[in-house]
């Protein structure tokens, strides 16, 4: 079976950037092919007996664009509030995550314009030729490649905590990462969407006990359990700029994995539906930030632990790590899979092995993921701290590939196309994203210095290959 655009669609696309649109569904309602040859833009011709590349529905899209946000980040929002202080996390919070969902709608309309997209870097082919796929390309493989490194050093801390250190860190790391190539080594999103479900409820239900839990202890875990105490809770905090912009590092990596979406919109099987999934993601996301951090932060103050799971004391942080680890290994898996699925596509592009069980086929796919979780082993074997690694991905990748090639996209499709044409509403539009181009450019600057300079003031627990405790005390 397959579904063409109408016509209305097409005009709509076409009056954003002047192009045609001819995306075609090849799955039917079972989540299978039907016996005849179905062309698809990206993967080519699809026939049955292959991979599902086009089975993700709107719901599957959903839980994939959220849990590939929610996992990481989430851990880190609390500490946000003791940096900024209430009032300015709250803002900043709400202001980062409008600017990500601004940039992430204009990647449903890129899609319908140009249906041969499949990845960020050709998006970037489209306003940057051949350098910019390329650049793109590096840029979105080496960011969820350290982005999974993150993932792989939250499991060896939920294996840490769990245990009470019962082995080496470095050897909890090297775990994480043959689970995490197992799982991403399935090879469509819509067999992976189950794996985000089963994590999204599992980081969901480790926050909400741990927000429960510090709302009835008496005094946070880590403030003296007896004489006064200051709970240190401010509504506008005094940071210095490098710890500021720390926080919105963190802030900014929370939710940018927007970059993801060119992949899970390739294997929708209807891409139309791509703002039923993106916009309530978005509106999720910002919702649970602000009300697990504020409310976490409110019961804590200065004694909030980084990952936020540790803040209820001993017993509650290994409940809390205990129902995470899924949730910490999903986010793993997604990392791992998009990152290697971009070289795969790459490689066996234009071919019949992208979507043929031949050998070449599974050696291609294998190697790919492989070969990034080894790289992403490597980095969370360098930097084995939480907040170190968080804050300077937040820095390096996310305004430069989450905000920027979206708008950039836009920018070329609208005002490139059509430069003496533009309606009042294009103007406005075209403003705003040169405004947040600005932005990208001072978060990339700025946040770049903050993470450098944490990680050169020493505030990691351990070295490289280190056996020491990255989840805090175990007594």
């Amino acid at each position: 079976m397959s579904i063409s655009y109408d016509k209305h669609d097409a005009e709509k696309a076409g009056e954003r950037g002047g192009a045609s649109v001819d995306v075609t569904n090849a799955a039917n309602t079972k989540g299978g092919y039907s016996d005849v040859v179905v062309h698809d833009a990206v993967f080519g011709d699809l026939e049955s007996g292959g991979p599902n590349f086009r089975g993700v529905t709107a719901p599957g899209a959903f839980v994939l664009m959220t849990k590939a946000n929610f996992g990481l980040g989430v851990l880190g929002i609390p500490s946000v509030f003791h940096t900024l202080g209430l009032v300015p996390g709250i803002i900043a919070i709400c202001g980062i995550q409008f600017i990500y969902s601004w940039c992430a709608s204009f990647i449903g309309q890129t899609k319908l314009i140009h249906p041969e997209i499949y990845s960020l870097a050709d998006a970037a082919f489209i306003f940057g030729g051949r350098i910019g796929r390329e650049l793109f390309c590096a840029i979105f493989i080496i960011f969820f490649i350290f982005c999974g490194s993150g993932a792989i050093i939250g499991v060896s801390t939920a294996l840490n905590a769990v245990s009470s250190h019962g082995a080496c860190t470095a050897v909890f790391i090297v775990v994480a990462a043959v689970v995490g190539l197992i799982l991403s080594s399935i090879r469509t999103l819509s067999k992976v969407s189950w794996v985000g479900w089963a994590g999204l409820v599992s980081i969901l239900s480790a926050i909400l006990t741990v927000t429960v839990a510090v709302g009835r202890q008496e005094r946070p875990a880590e403030a003296p359990q007896t004489g006064p105490w200051d709970k240190g809770f401010l509504i506008i905090g005094n940071p210095t700029f490098a710890e500021a912009m720390g926080a919105i590092n963190v802030i900014l990596f929370s939710s940018a994995s927007s970059p993801i979406y060119y992949g899970i919109i390739s294997e929708m099987r209807d891409p139309r539906k791509y703002p039923k999934a993106m916009y309530p993601c978005y509106a999720f996301l910002t919702a649970v930030y602000l009300i697990i951090g504020s409310v976490v932060y409110y019961f804590c103050g200065q004694y909030v632990a980084n990952p936020a799971l540790g803040s209820a004391g001993l017993l509650l942080k290994k409940i809390c790590y205990g129902l995470a680890l899924p949730g910490l290994c999903a986010s793993m898996t997604i990392f791992n899979h998009v990152s290697a699925k971009l070289v795969f596509v790459r490689i066996l592009g234009g071919t019949r092995h992208l979507t043929s069980n031949t050998w070449q086929h599974w050696t291609t796919w294998l190697g790919s993921t492989t070969s990034c979780i080894i790289v992403a082993y490597i980095i969370a074997s360098a930097i084995p701290n939480f907040g170190s690694i968080i804050s300077l991905v937040g820095a390096l990748f996310c305004p430069i590939s989450a905000m920027a090639p979206m708008m950039l996209s836009w920018i070329h499709d609208n005002v490139r196309a059509n430069p003496n044409r533009l309606t009042g509403r294009q103007r406005i539009i075209f403003a705003v994203n040169i405004i947040f181009l600005c932005f990208c450019v001072f978060f990339t600057v700025a946040g770049t210095y903050a993470a450098v300079k944490d990680i050169i003031d020493g505030n990691n627990n351990g070295g490289p290959w280190s056996c020491d405790n990255n989840s805090g005390a175990t007594e």
